[in-house]
């Protein structure tokens, strides 16, 4: 007889039809289910913002912009990771109804219950998706963008100014500080 619970991990196929009648989300990890926490207006604002740019900046392309509402799948031999970034962008064909596997551009809005996962786990395991060209992390309490870019090596590049103009090359925008922040009021 054994003394503690036994742990009991959850299957994908279990994961992936419980997230579609559930009233709250969930990112999955290797069988391990975690409830996701709510966000601030600045959040809001500025995912807001940038999903807007994207959506009218793809039209006529095959690319898609998502939202917080739809997954990322990673699946190799060693995970099976599910996560539901801030925005995402994906050129694939939709292969499944339910997460995109092969995201160009994610970006996360960080809070302060997010930002460590966002800067370490997400990011370390988002980084073996081959098609991801673009990881960018945006503040919400601060005017503060970072957008780690893939070339031989992840290279970072920092934007702090209002007027800082920048790109996603993954996608082919340039946009300033001013358009990610619109309407956003700091204390």
């Amino acid at each position: 007889m054994k003394s503690t619970a036994e742990h009991l991990k959850i299957s994908i196929t279990d994961y992936l039809d419980g997230e579609l009648i559930s009233e709250i989300k969930h990112e999955y990890i290797n069988g391990d289910v975690y409830a996701m926490a709510g966000a601030k207006r600045a959040h809001n604002l500025v995912g807001g913002n940038l999903f807007a740019t994207l959506h009218h900046h793809l039209r006529g392309t095959p690319c898609r912009v998502f939202g917080s509402d739809m997954k990322v799948g990673i699946q190799n031999a060693s995970d099976d990771l599910f996560y539901y970034p801030d925005l995402h962008v994906s050129c694939e064909k939709a292969n499944n109804e339910h997460f995109n596997s092969k995201p160009k551009l994610i970006i996360e809005v960080l809070s302060d219950s997010t930002e460590r996962k966002d800067r370490a786990e997400k990011f370390y395991n988002y980084r073996k998706l081959e098609s991801l060209q673009d990881y960018v992390l945006v503040a919400q309490d601060c005017q503060r963008v970072e957008i780690y870019s893939r070339s031989q090596a992840w290279e970072l590049t920092l934007f702090t100014q209002e007027e800082d103009k920048f790109s996603f090359n993954s996608v082919g925008i340039d946009l300033t500080l001013a358009e990610v922040y619109q309407d956003v009021e700091f204390d």
